[in-house]
């Protein structure tokens, strides 16, 4: 039995000027790639997700300093 191992690479990409169906059309259009539109609402959790675990990785580095968890409670 032979193993494949595959690799899933996810892209978030902001596409201006009204030309998303165009850029999901030409990315579908390759065997390898599947596009789909997803709402500004996701796209935006998705990039706050992204940008807190850089933060995370950060702290982890020492180059940020992290936040109490009463400054975090004290923000919501």
């Amino acid at each position: 039995m032979k193993l494949i191992n595959e690799m899933i690479m996810k892209v978030l990409v902001d596409v201006q000027d009204n030309k998303g169906e165009f850029i999901l059309e030409l990315i579908n259009n390759f065997p390898f790639a599947k596009a789909k539109s997803i709402s500004p609402e996701k796209a935006q959790i998705l990039q706050e997700i992204n940008e807190a675990v850089e933060n995370l990785n950060l702290v982890k580095q020492g180059k940020l300093k992290p936040r109490s968890a009463k400054d975090l409670l004290d923000e919501i």
